[in-house]
């Protein structure tokens, strides 16, 4: 039961990485293809349908952490308290930004949310990285650490490079290129090797980590029947606002 409930906690982490990556990435840049206000807004409605539905990702990969490697979360939230707080509020800030960029008309209010909605995919792209490191090293180092800063870097250039490839698979041209849905996936798997790297190499840690097995069995009765619905959540969505169905052309995040 340990190794079936790791493989759907490196499920979870590399889907997350995956989907939310792509999210993140346009959000990266939207300071480089974003120079005029209509392509900003095409490129924050190209990513609007997905938003929500990849973060579920995140939500369920910190109920798996918490509740199957119990052991950890004391580790977790005590060596990386500063940068889990410094994350969270980026994710808020990242999320103010969409919601709150077309509330009001004017250049200024819509640039002041558009610079939080890249500065918030920054610091969560750069934090990722970092949390990465400090995970490899069994939580013994800062994740401010050069290695921990270069992997940051490694995430966010991964995740804008997903985020490109999207762009040019939802909105075919509109950004001067156009990729296949393959192409996609491709990036995608790209974009979790971090996540799937760290992963590898901490299994053996993990399972010994594990919670008992009556308490795995307990979650295997509560949680996995709703894995299937949330994947199923998961491609109605990716069905529904494929490319070819215009939503790229809303002004807005709604």
């Amino acid at each position: 039961m340990e190794v079936v409930w790791f493989v759907f906690f490196a499920v979870l982490l590399a889907g997350y990485f995956a989907l939310e990556g792509f999210d993140l990435g346009v959000g990266l840049l939207l300071p480089v293809l974003g120079r005029t206000g209509g392509n900003r807004d095409r490129m924050v409605a190209a990513m609007a349908p997905y938003v929500l539905a990849n973060e579920v990702w995140l939500v369920a990969v910190a109920g798996t952490l918490f509740g199957v490697y119990p052991l950890l979360e004391g580790e977790v939230l005590f060596g990386l308290y500063p940068l889990v707080v410094a994350m969270l509020l980026c994710w808020i800030l990242r999320d103010a930004g969409l919601w709150f960029r077309r509330r009001l008309d004017g250049p200024a209010w819509r640039g002041f949310w558009d610079g939080a909605i890249a500065f918030g995919s920054l610091g969560l792209s750069v934090g990722w990285g970092m949390a990465l490191y400090a995970a490899a090293t069994g939580f013994e180092s800062s994740p401010v650490h050069p290695v921990g800063l270069m992997l940051g870097m490694v995430v966010t250039l991964l995740f804008a490079f997903h985020g490109w490839t999207f762009l040019g698979w939802r909105t075919p041209g509109v950004f001067g290129v156009t990729r296949s849905g393959r192409v996609l996936l491709v990036s995608a798997l790209v974009a979790a090797l971090p996540a799937l790297g760290v992963l590898a190499g901490a299994m053996p840690y993990l399972l010994e980590h594990s919670a008992p097995p009556a308490t795995l069995n307990v979650l295997s009765v509560m949680a996995l029947p709703f894995a299937p619905i949330m994947l199923g959540a998961q491609v109605w969505v990716w069905r529904t606002f494929r490319p070819g169905k215009d939503a790229f052309r809303l002004p807005s995040f709604f």
